[in-house]
């Protein structure tokens, strides 16, 4: 070319969650039958949408404004039905003009980084969601900067680390939470959110708060959003109904916005956030039109109850199986859908293996356990020889730890028990080759 055409970030857009699955295609077409605990899309595992949610839908469906643009906010009424959901709740209160909707999280997560200053950064977890920490260190050119969870404290963000990367990197200018989290199915509580809002508050920052999970709980714990002790703070939550109906397909997010005029710099980031909306028009019609309809039924929240028991339960039975597991480290999850298993330092080494009776899955395979990532090549070996598919933490995650993340979504219990087990043979199997 002329001239590099080449974005400085380029290399850091790596979404090694969906990636594995083209390597999965290949050893499906070998031969060997894939369980696929890689993507938390409930549908595509199994999950029946309730006929009531169809109904709706099929209703909506018929109205013919559900077929035209909308708003570039969002509908206005969509945009009241959350304002006035999220108000009673307590603590931030927002109007409706605080509420910006996007083609799903991912669109606006894009966003989000995309129309930061080039120099401002936003610090994020470790075990990280690899939508944000490949978006905001692309947004950068280079790589993301990350606090510690500590997986020997219940996977709950190290605030001293916090503090220590803040205050050793001034161009932070904002922090990210997950809550619940993506991979390791914690939850912030609301305490620990206080005090990452009082650190935003000392160093003069902005706190994001994904909650696209944030109906996603169970197990006792009690899940409280950014809102309820933002304070003064500027902040930005994201919601979504993919994982919540569920209907990923929908692609409809949105983001709620925290005290724009309390900061004048927040203020002006947050309008270009808006104008670059307008430049698209607006975001999907007809799921926006079903969000409230869904949203206030009766049916709804004893819906997800019964969803969340369902978590529950897979997550007490992944724990049971694995915590008798000598070199690994994994906790309950307590909401959205997954788990992490952790291999302790020095479990894994160079040259374990596990056997492949599937020559052709092995030689698709050799040249990808080549890694430096040793969680990686434990996961691939495990694809090709058990045809089980989870996402190694360390490429996956941008974690300096080695692990990966299982999803809770399988609705066969029993299957689940199966899969778990595979995978826990499959570990000793490799660590004592």
């Amino acid at each position: 070319m002329r001239n590099n055409i080449v974005h400085a970030g380029a290399d850091e857009l790596v979404y090694e969650i969906r990636e594995i699955v083209e390597v999965g295609k290949k050893i499906e077409e070998a031969g060997v039958k894939i369980s696929w605990e890689n993507i938390g899309d409930p549908v595509a595992k199994g999950e029946k949408i309730p006929e009531w949610i169809k109904d709706i839908v099929i209703e909506t469906v018929k109205e013919d404004s559900s077929y035209g643009y909308s708003p570039t906010k969002g509908l206005l009424d969509t945009r009241k039905y959350i304002a006035y959901e999220r108000n009673i709740e307590g603590g931030a209160q927002i109007n409706a003009d605080d509420i910006l909707f996007f083609n799903g999280l991912g669109d606006a997560i894009s966003k989000v980084y995309t129309y930061l200053n080039r120099s401002a950064r936003v610090i994020g977890p470790n075990p990280a969601y690899s939508t944000h920490s490949s978006a905001e260190a692309a947004h950068a050119g280079a790589p993301h900067i990350t606090y510690k969870l500590d997986p020997k404290n219940n996977w709950y963000p190290d605030l001293k680390d916090m503090r220590e990367k803040i205050e050793k990197h001034p161009e932070i200018s904002g922090i990210l939470i997950i809550n619940p989290d993506n991979p390791t199915g914690m939850v912030y509580p609301q305490e620990v959110i206080k005090q990452v809002v009082d650190i935003a508050k000392e160093f003069n920052l902005f706190v994001i708060s994904d909650e696209i999970y944030s109906n996603i709980f169970y197990g006792g714990v009690e899940h409280k959003k950014l809102a309820s002790v933002i304070g003064d703070v500027p902040g930005i939550a994201m919601r979504g109904i993919s994982k919540e109906f569920p209907w990923p397909g929908s692609r409809c997010g949105w983001i709620e916005f925290y005290n724009r005029d309390r900061d004048e710099q927040f203020r002006k980031y947050t309008k270009s956030l808006i104008d670059a909306k307008m430049l698209e028009v607006c975001s999907t019609t007809l799921p926006q039109k079903v969000l409230p309809k869904v949203m206030g039924d009766s049916r709804y929240y004893p819906y997800l109850k019964e969803r969340n028991e369902k978590y529950w339960q897979k997550s007490q039975i992944a724990y049971e199986i694995f915590s008798k597991v000598s070199g690994l480290t994994v906790h309950k999850a307590y909401g959205a859908f997954y788990m992490t298993i952790l291999f302790d330092e020095g479990v894994l080494k160079d040259g374990q293996k596990l056997s492949i009776s599937n020559a052709k899955a092995q030689k698709i395979v050799e040249p990808l356990v080549e890694t430096k990532n040793l969680d990686k090549r434990f996961v691939y070996y495990l694809l090709a020889s058990r045809g089980i598919c989870v996402v190694p933490l360390s490429s996956g995650f941008n974690s300096d730890l080695y692990g990966f993340r299982i999803t809770l979504l399988e609705p066969d219990v029993e299957k689940f028990k199966n899969i778990m087990g595979e995978i826990v043979s499959a570990i000793k199997e490799y660590i004592n080759s």
